[in-house]
C-alpha cells in the first residue's frame, strides 16, 4: 500500500511541475489584455542593415528572423524575399534568399520549436505561393508544397500537425494536414471567409490549443483623399472555426505616425506579463519593444 502510496505521490507531483507551453501562456496572458492596457517602451534597437519591407518576425533566444521583401519593380514582379538572422543589437548574421521568377514576398513567420515555417507569394492578391520549412541554425529552406493563392502567414498547429494559412488581408483561411511523411495532403484545401474584419493581419503565431495569434492593421479614411488613420490590433483565433477569441487593439505608434504593428510582431511573456517586439518601418528600422503588465 505504501508502495502505491508512493508511486500516486510521484505521478501528481510529476503532474503539477510539469511546465507550461510558452505559447499557450502567451495565448492566455493575451486575453487580458483591453483597450486600457498599458504599454511601457523596455528599449528601441535600431536595426544596422536595409531592412526593406518587413514582413514576419520570430524570436528563438536572443536571435531574430525576419522576413522581408525587397521590391525591384513590382509592376513587372521582380523582386527578392529574405529571411534575415539578426542579433539582439540589430546586426545581421544571416540572409537566406527565398521564393523564385515573380513569386518573391514572404509573409509572416512561425517558430514550431524546430522549424521556422514561411510563405513566399506574388505581390498581388489571388496569386499563388510557395510554402517553405526553414532550418534557422543551417539557414537552408525546403520547399513543401505550392498553393494558387496569395499566403500572407502561415502557422503550423503542432496539435493536430497542420499548417494553417492566411489569404491577402487574410480574408479567407486554409488548412493543410501534414503527413507523417511531412508532405502536406489535401493541398488543394478550399478556404474559408474570415468572419473578422478589424484588422488585416501581418504577421500569426500558433499560441497551443488549436490558437492562432495574429498582429496587423487597418487603414481608416473619411474619404478617398484623406489622410489615413492607422490602427494597429492583436486578435486571438480559433484555428477550427476561425472565429476571434479575443481582439484588443495597440495604441501605440511612431514618431512619424506608424501603428507599432503595422508589420512584424513577435509576442512573448515575462514574469509579470508580456513583451512585445514590433519593426514598423521600412528600410531604415527599429526594433521596438514594449512591456504590458497583465493581472
Amino acid at each position: 500500500m505504501l508502495r502505491v502510496l508512493g508511486i500516486c505521490t510521484l505521478v501528481a507531483v510529476t503532474v503539477q511541475v510539469a511546465p507550461a507551453d510558452p505559447r499557450s501562456v502567451v495565448a492566455d496572458r493575451v486575453t487580458r489584455l483591453t483597450r486600457d492596457t498599458a504599454w511601457t517602451r523596455v528599449r528601441s534597437v535600431p536595426i544596422t542593415f536595409r531592412t526593406f519591407h518587413p514582413q514576419g518576425l520570430v524570436k528563438i533566444g536572443d536571435t531574430f528572423f525576419l522576413s522581408s521583401v525587397e521590391v525591384l519593380d513590382r509592376d513587372a514582379g521582380q523582386g527578392t524575399g529574405h529571411l534575415f538572422k539578426m542579433d539582439s543589437s540589430g546586426r545581421l548574421l544571416a540572409d537566406l534568399k527565398l521564393g523564385e521568377g515573380t513569386i518573391y514576398h514572404p509573409g509572416g513567420l512561425d517558430y514550431d520549436g524546430k522549424n521556422i515555417w514561411v510563405a513566399v507569394a506574388e505581390y498581388r492578391p489571388n496569386s499563388r505561393s510557395i510554402i517553405y520549412r526553414v532550418d534557422p541554425d543551417a539557414m537552408t529552406a525546403v520547399e513543401v508544397f505550392r498553393f494558387a493563392d496569395h499566403l500572407g502567414a502561415v502557422v503550423h498547429d503542432t496539435d493536430d500537425d497542420a499548417l494553417h494559412g492566411v489569404s491577402w488581408g487574410s480574408r479567407r483561411f486554409y488548412r493543410w494536414p501534414i503527413g507523417r511523411d511531412g508532405r502536406v495532403t489535401n493541398a488543394a484545401a478550399l478556404g474559408t471567409l474570415n468572419p473578422s474584419h478589424y484588422v488585416d493581419y501581418q504577421d500569426c503565431k500558433y499560441a497551443g490549443h488549436h490558437r492562432m495569434l495574429c498582429t496587423g492593421v487597418t487603414e481608416i479614411r473619411q474619404s478617398a483623399d484623406a489622410p489615413s488613420f492607422r490602427l494597429g490590433g492583436l486578435e486571438l483565433i480559433d484555428l477550427r472555426d476561425g472565429r476571434p477569441l479575443h481582439q484588443v487593439p495597440i495604441l501605440l505608434w511612431t514618431d512619424s505616425g506608424l501603428d507599432m504593428t503595422h508589420n512584424p510582431a513577435w509576442i512573448e511573456s515575462t514574469a509579470t506579463g508580456l513583451w512585445g517586439y514590433f519593426i514598423p518601418e521600412d528600410n531604415l528600422s527599429t526594433l521596438y519593444v514594449y512591456e504590458a503588465a497583465t493581472p
